[in-house]
């Protein structure tokens, strides 16, 4: 048998493109140009052709892609040949920019194809700054499945080592281009891609992006990554940390937005204590018809349960549920894709901690992991909260697989609330319920699963998470418990982030046509794949019942109010939004009335309520401050240099 050497291999590789006519050709220079360029392109074609694949996750739509006149498949080919004609000058070899730009180009839509399949939404620029979270959370996803992780691990080192030998043994093969041809090269390469770059805001018409047929849909990313393909809908979107301005935003338009006749300070409030924990993960899974359960999972929240709390995101994303939260702002008025946490919050923003500190309260954050994870080390300083309990500076606590436990979370913030003599304002993210849910997380499931339809994997699955539930239902009730005991009021609020990542169980039982949930559907699916009980409970005046279904950045006018506090945005702004909507989501309003108004944000017609709304929190967050003093008199005095 004759062995092949990895340096014949390669040569042999790029043999096939033409390299090897290229030396049979040498005396021709032009010949020799007009072959390197052909066979780039049909490397382009593979790079593009390839990412489509991995991003989409199968052939579906993508022949149409590159051949339809209608759609800009062409034109992402045409790009990707420049920038590898581009690499390969400055290089000074035909090819071997391919083993460059290749993986920088395929790797991404490869991960946008795996972030489609769990959490609906395709790969954006800001994920790029939360790959530490995703390796922090490796140990989850090895313990659900190990024989798939540690294949993945050895094909990534085979891969690595492969690329590595690769790129140095073709140092010799690949032919070097003289200095015309590279003059050639960057003289056709860097003008063209300089002007598409002037293209790519998506905020700005283009007749000629027009008549390309790259068309931004920033407003659908799901449509914008189909008809314009991965890599420019991707590259579309790296604008968007540049967040645009509202039309008719003004000190004037501002300066018009209505607030409470009677000033907030008029009402003193009763000094109860608050705590709001937002559960990870927390969902109803009795929701699910075609599935018996032996016992209910959440009894205590189902008595208490005050509404529901529509979530933005499903199966991930905590950390914009939060956001909303905590601010009283919407995700609707941001970029599609948009992390605040990760993008925007870089400046003092006011929030619920802000305010209750403005009443003397002490303000505290709690999350049994890592301080960087989802930037909340900094935000939470930007947000006003006076000390942040982590993994770092919390002692060591029981745990359910590799996640700190409910029950040890809850005894901890008890123990701060008993050593804490001024009123609180707790907060509160737990982490149990976080999946995957791997068969063994817990020594013994006490709630049995009856669900003939679902495969062993997926009722196991359910049955792991099930008995997170009712292990988060039985903290509840220890919170509440102690709570009841207490001199002082002490308000308390759970709801859940979003739904959990169950996967095919929402598919096999038929609770859900896909195995993450829709983003644009009607308001009866939406409810259904986005609803998270909610609970409003006070030790000495029990449970507020009928909230009904409402956006997280509805909380703090429920909470402000509960308190006994008025405040200009939180129960002035928020009151009035609330009295007419009740979810504020960017494809979709809902009304107190239960009628929806699809893509509200593209009607032209939009609610000068919602407008005002709007161009407040761009004020706030990105603006000059106009409202501040108005809307947020707390934030305003803590900006004020100290004399």
């Amino acid at each position: 048998m004759v062995q092949t050497s990895p340096k014949s291999l390669v040569a042999n590789i790029f043999t096939a493109f033409g390299a090897g006519r290229e030396r049979e050709l040498g005396g021709s220079s032009l010949v020799q140009f007009l072959v390197q360029a052909a066979n780039t392109a049909l490397i382009a074609a593979a790079i593009v052709l390839l990412s489509e694949v991995l991003a989409r996750g199968s052939m579906v739509d993508v022949v149409e892609y590159v051949t339809s006149t209608s759609r800009p498949g062409l034109v992402a080919i045409g790009i990707v040949f420049l920038i590898l004609a581009f690499a390969d000058a400055i290089i000074g070899k035909a090819y071997q920019s391919t083993l460059l730009v290749g993986p920088l180009l395929l790797l991404p839509a490869f991960f946008s194809g795996q972030k489609q399949l769990f959490l609906s939404d395709p790969l954006f620029p800001s994920d790029l700054l939360f790959g530490r979270q995703i390796m922090q959370l490796m140990p989850a996803m090895v313990a659900a499945e190990p024989l798939k992780a540690i294949g993945l691990a050895v094909g990534g080192i085979v891969f690595i080592l492969g690329f590595i030998t690769l790129l140095w043994k073709s140092r010799k093969v690949f032919p070097r281009i003289n200095l015309a041809g590279r003059g050639v090269r960057l003289a056709i390469s860097f003008p063209l891609l300089a002007g598409f770059v002037t293209l790519m805001d998506p905020m700005a018409f283009s007749a000629f992006r027009d008549r390309l047929n790259i068309v931004p849909m920033m407003w659908d990313q799901n449509e914008n990554y189909r008809h314009n393909g991965f890599l420019l809908a991707f590259a579309f979107n790296v604008p968007m940390a540049n967040v645009a301005a509202p039309d008719g935003y003004s000190n004037v338009a501002v300066t018009d937005i209505q607030t409470d006749l009677l000033p907030a300070s008029f009402f003193s409030g009763r000094q109860a204590d608050v705590i709001v924990v937002m559960s990870e993960s927390l969902w109803d899974p009795t929701r699910m018809k075609s599935v018996g359960f032996s016992a209910d999972p959440m009894p205590t929240i189902r008595v208490s349960q005050s509404g529901n709390v529509f979530s933005p995101e499903f199966g991930g994303m905590t950390a914009n549920v939060e956001f909303e939260a905590l601010t009283g702002f919407s995700n609707a008025f941001l970029p599609y894709g948009s992390i605040p946490y990760q993008q925007y919050i870089r400046r003092p923003v006011p929030s619920l901690a802000t305010f209750f500190e403005s009443k003397g309260y002490v303000t505290q954050a709690f999350h049994p992991f890592q301080g960087w994870f989802w930037n909340r080390n900094n935000v939470y300083q930007s947000l006003g909260f006076q000390q942040f309990h982590s993994e770092e500076n919390m002692p060591a606590m029981d745990k359910r697989g590799i996640f700190a436990s409910d029950e040890a979370l809850t005894r901890y913030i008890i123990k701060q609330a008993d050593n804490t003599e001024k009123p609180f304002f707790f907060f509160a993210v737990t982490l149990q319920g976080h999946g995957p849910y791997e068969r063994n997380r817990y020594v013994k499931n006490t709630i049995e699963i009856d669900a003939p339809a679902l495969s062993d994997a997926s009722a196991s699955a359910l049955a792991t998470y099930a008995q997170g539930v009712k292990e988060s239902d039985q903290s509840l009730k220890a919170l509440m418990d102690w709570a009841k005991k207490r001199r002082r009021e002490t308000i308390i609020v759970l709801f859940g982030d979003h739904l959990p990542p169950l996967n095919e169980v929402y598919t096999e039982s038929g609770y859900m046509a896909n195995v993450v949930a829709t983003r644009k559907a009607s308001v009866t699916t939406m409810k259904r794949e986005h609803e998270t009980p909610l609970v409003v409970w006070s030790s000495k005046r029990g449970g507020q019942k009928d909230i009904g279904s409402v956006s997280p950045s509805q909380l703090p006018y429920y909470i402000v109010r509960m308190a006994g506090y008025r405040h200009p945005y939180y129960t002035g702004m928020l009151g009035r939004v609330s009295e007419r909507y009740s979810v504020i989501d960017r494809h979709l309003l809902i009304g107190r009335n239960n009628k929806a108004q699809a893509d509200w944000a593209l009607s032209g017609r939009i609610d000068p309520l919602i407008r005002d709304y709007r161009l407040l929190q761009h004020d706030v967050m990105f603006g000059e401050g106009y409202g501040l003093e108005r809307f947020f008199p707390e934030q305003a005095n803590r900006l004020q240099p100290s004399s």
